[in-house]
């Protein structure tokens, strides 16, 4: 079932996650099927929230995940392609599935609409999500050892982590969903309640520029520390080369961070991921 079962997980890539995917074509093809069922397994964690109506039964999938990494699942964990894939490419690599795990537990957050206590919580939360999924990554692209990219993974997912949640702002605002950290939120006056009904207001307004620029703030690590980064590991870390061109958009005075876009178009994106792939690893 492997080979079918690392197609599947290609294939959710390819409709849920297309900037990782167009990404990964710029490894190395022996390493693409680790990198498919990775990122795969992402798609499946990040999106329980969207499947389900009460936390319980999101409790429950994240749970079987859990399972599955601890050798305990119920059932034939094979007849799931995408947990036979990542199954395969844990032994290929020997994976962490501590990583994984953790992964999993920083996902219960999303099933609730608990507030994010604060920025350092916050960052914590895009460390075990996003920050984990570039360090394993790397290690599926230096062939299961390690590269030395703990430090770069962690500022990179940050950059990422909080770009993207930014972006999703009017999406998590709408369904009562709050990831924007209380402390940041009181320290600008922001009211919550505000939020969720979609009212961007000027102190909304502030507290998002002072968030830009801890994404910043990460981003130059980033830049600092990528000419570390293995070529062969090189691709994990292109879509961060998305970042700063987001965030720029929503410097813009007119930009509504409740009601308007940041998405960039999909050739762009493509012709931003190409251009940085150019170039003797990612230039951000």
């Amino acid at each position: 079932m492997t080979s079918s079962s690392y197609d599947y997980a290609r294939e959710i890539v390819y409709a849920q996650d297309r900037d990782r995917y167009l990404a990964g074509l710029f490894a190395a093809e022996d390493a693409r099927n680790g990198l498919w069922s990775l990122y795969a397994f992402n798609a499946e964690i990040a999106r329980v929230r969207d499947l389900i109506r009460d936390p319980l039964p999101g409790e429950v999938r994240l749970q079987w995940w859990r399972d599955f990494l601890q050798g305990t699942e119920h059932g034939d964990a094979a007849a799931n392609p995408v947990a036979d894939a990542l199954g395969q490419t844990i032994r290929a690599y020997n994976l962490p599935v501590k990583a994984l795990t953790d992964m999993i537990d920083a996902r219960v957050f999303d099933l609730y609409d608990d507030p994010m206590p604060t920025l350092h919580d916050l960052e914590g939360y895009c460390g075990e999500t996003v920050s984990a999924l570039f360090q394993l990554g790397a290690l599926v692209l230096n062939k299961g050892q390690d590269a030395g990219t703990g430090e770069v993974a962690g500022h990179a997912g940050v950059a990422f982590g909080l770009c993207g949640l930014m972006r999703a702002l009017p999406w998590h605002a709408a369904r009562g969903q709050m990831y924007l950290p209380a402390d940041l939120l009181d320290r600008h006056g922001v009211d919550r309640q505000t939020v969720l009904k979609g009212e961007a207001t000027p102190e909304l307004r502030a507290a998002l520029a002072e968030l830009r620029g801890h994404a910043r703030h990460h981003l130059v690590r980033v830049r600092q520390k990528l000419k570390d980064v293995p070529p062969q590991a090189a691709a994990v870390f292109l879509p961060l080369a998305l970042v700063e061109p987001v965030l720029a958009r929503m410097d813009a005075k007119d930009f509504d961070p409740l009601r308007g876009s940041a998405e960039l178009s999909q050739l762009r994106r493509q012709w931003i991921l190409w251009r940085a792939a150019r170039k003797s690893g990612p230039k951000l």
